[in-house]
């Protein structure tokens, strides 16, 4: 029961473990729906509220600031792991219970989904940017995201001054391990390349691959450049399709 008095039936239509979200169907009434906001725009400092059921006390509303940008938090099943990049950090009271709650800020945007409480005053909540409204909007349609899968685990980098000063890039992804079998060893990665591009996007961050992974990637020769031993090397990789549980 919502805390308007409203009665309603939820059938799940979606569920993706690996950016920790669900969508779900209501019957029978619901509130007017959420504006969603954009997590990108945020700054540290910034007023947020954190809605939820903490510790089952429905309808809860603790108010706090962005405390950091960019955290990350490890999600994924037994077959895959996957990490979300530019997780929110926030010091709004989140207790067992907030978790799946509206993070949202001072204009009644939702801009994240409560996620976590990563220690005493520190919580954590899934932005909502244009790679989680990508998600939700498949979940909306299919039901399951499909993605890609490369092979690859890497950390940001920066780019040496002179491959910086002609590329207009100063940062990529430093490849520091490539799994056995996987795409990106049949496509002759190796481990100590730093990534540029894949299919021509500039790559700084694990997030970056995981923007070009979707299901249209499946099977998709794909160019990745990286930088070796001071030099420009061009690979094609062929992402294959990353298996559900």
């Amino acid at each position: 029961m919502f805390a308007d008095g409203l009665e309603s039936k939820f059938d799940v239509v979606g569920v993706d473990p690996l950016s920790d979200l669900s969508v779900l169907r209501a019957h029978g009434g619901a509130p007017a729906a959420v504006r969603l906001g954009d997590a990108d725009r945020l700054v540290v400092g910034q007023l947020v509220v954190a809605i939820g059921s903490p510790l089952g006390l429905a309808g809860s509303v603790t108010a706090g600031v962005v405390s950091a940008l960019g955290r990350s938090v490890p999600v994924g099943n037994r077959r895959a792991a996957r990490v979300i990049e530019d997780v929110i950090q926030t010091d709004a009271a989140l207790n067992p219970g907030n978790s799946g709650g509206a993070l949202a800020d001072s204009a009644g945007h939702v801009v994240g989904v409560n996620t976590a409480v990563a220690g005493i005053g520190l919580g954590l909540a899934i932005p909502i940017n244009a790679t989680t409204r990508r998600i939700i909007s498949t979940l909306l349609t299919e039901g399951r995201v499909r993605r890609a899968y490369l092979g690859v685990v890497g950390v940001p980098a920066p780019l040496p001054t002179a491959v910086a000063a002609r590329t207009g890039q100063d940062a990529g992804l430093r490849i520091v391990e490539v799994v056995r079998g996987g795409p990106a060893e049949r496509a002759g990665l190796r481990r100590g390349d730093l990534m540029l591009s894949i299919a021509r996007t500039e790559i700084r961050d694990a997030q970056g691959i995981q923007r070009q992974l979707f299901a249209d990637a499946i099977g998709r020769s794909m160019p990745v450049t990286v930088l070796r031993n001071g030099a420009m090397v061009d690979v094609i990789a062929v992402p294959v399709e990353l298996a559900a549980d």
